[in-house]
């Protein structure tokens, strides 16, 4: 319904970024079968029930570029992003089974996997990440930069252009691409 009204106003969708932050960072004894659907209802779901019309509606169209902002806790489990990442891990799937499926259909689907980047979500993060190891959270946020190959926490203007880059048509053979984009922190040949 809401993406019929938004076709109505503004014609067909040409381009879809699904990006939500999701999941609480919780240590896993605070963990609870709620929290799991909670982190599955915020992220995976959203994603999903924009995706499946979208991306039908561009198959049959025979165009169109979608982008899922998933996050690298999906490709690497960590104690305090347990149900988050699996949700993100749920997403690197769809975006490359939907590649591989409409990508005949001429629609390409692509997702970028930030890693640690500097935004409010990532306060939360750091203090999750220091009750679990009974610290402060500004220790933990200085322990985490000292962990990047590249001294430095990513900026969401980095992530945003990665995006753009991927929906535009200069990245038009690009499909089924999961983009780390974790500055190396987890190095990986897959």
């Amino acid at each position: 319904a809401a993406l019929d009204r938004a076709q109505e106003q503004c014609g067909p969708v040409d381009i879809l970024v699904n990006s939500a932050g999701a999941a609480r960072r919780v240590p896993p004894d605070e963990l609870t079968p709620g929290a799991w659907h909670d982190a599955m209802q915020a992220k995976y779901f959203t994603y999903i029930h924009m995706l499946d019309p979208v991306v039908k509606r561009m198959g049959a169209r025979g165009t169109g570029a979608i982008v899922n902002v998933v996050g690298a806790g999906g490709k690497v489990a960590t104690p305090t992003h347990l149900s988050g990442g699996a949700a993100n891990a749920a997403l690197m799937l769809v975006s490359a089974g939907m590649a591989a499926a409409y990508g005949r259909k001429g629609v390409r689907v692509n997702a970028v996997n930030p890693g640690l980047t500097l935004t409010e979500r990532l306060k939360e993060g750091m203090a999750a990440d220091a009750r679990l190891q009974g610290i402060d959270a500004e220790e933990a946020m200085k322990r985490a930069t000292e962990r990047m190959p590249l001294g430095r926490i990513a900026r969401p203007e980095e992530i945003a252009d990665a995006v753009v880059w991927l929906a535009s048509a200069r990245a038009s053979y690009i499909t089924g691409a999961i983009l780390a984009m974790d500055g190396a922190v987890t190095p990986m040949v897959v």
